[in-house]
């Protein structure tokens, strides 16, 4: 396996990657032009000095990183970081050195310093939306079910949609990374 940083040089800057999504594009522009950059210039300095580079692992059919992606862009903006976004199923080994409780779930942000090796990571989403989630998630009728897999579709089309319009889930998502990129530092 190729280390992160060579993942990282051979990524695709988030701008991008954004601009070519083919799916959940237009609500991950509906975030990233929506979405209200806290005034805090401490931390934007902060994490400017320390001058990291961010690895995304990501995909474009994925709400989280639909949203969690626009949110990261306007902190990396601020930051002046250098952000590059790999495709999780083309980089299954990449995935597979950074599963969630034994899931390959996105996005996943690996932050490296100036000698790219991993100094801390973050993903997939912040813990008020984990909770969310998981309370939905507990809805839906067993997996055995006949209806399961349309109220799969249908929860997916909820979340994706709280996901574009919510602006306290994207404060949470701010407020998580704020706190990660800090405690790195």
């Amino acid at each position: 396996m190729l280390n992160e940083q060579h993942y990282f040089e051979q990524g695709v800057d988030l701008a991008t990657y954004m601009s070519n999504m083919a799916t959940l594009k237009n609500d991950s522009y509906r975030v990233y032009n929506a979405f209200d950059l806290p005034e805090d210039p401490e931390f934007i300095e902060a994490v400017k000095r320390a001058n990291i580079h961010i690895l995304v692992i990501t995909e474009d059919w994925c709400g989280d990183a639909m949203m969690n992606n626009a949110i990261l862009r306007n902190i990396a903006e601020a930051a002046e970081l250098d952000v590059r976004c790999v495709m999780r199923d083309q980089h299954i080994e990449l995935m597979d050195a950074y599963l969630t409780n034994g899931s390959r779930s996105i996005p996943l942000y690996l932050f490296l310093n100036e000698a790219g090796e991993v100094i801390g990571q973050w993903g997939p989403r912040a813990p008020e939306l984990q909770a969310f989630v998981m309370a939905k998630w507990a809805l839906l009728p067993p997996k055995t079910d006949d209806e399961f897999s349309m109220k799969q579709r249908e929860l997916f089309m909820t979340l994706s949609e709280e996901y574009a319009s919510n602006e306290q889930f994207w404060q949470y998502v701010y407020e998580d990374l704020r706190t990660t990129l800090l405690n790195i530092l």
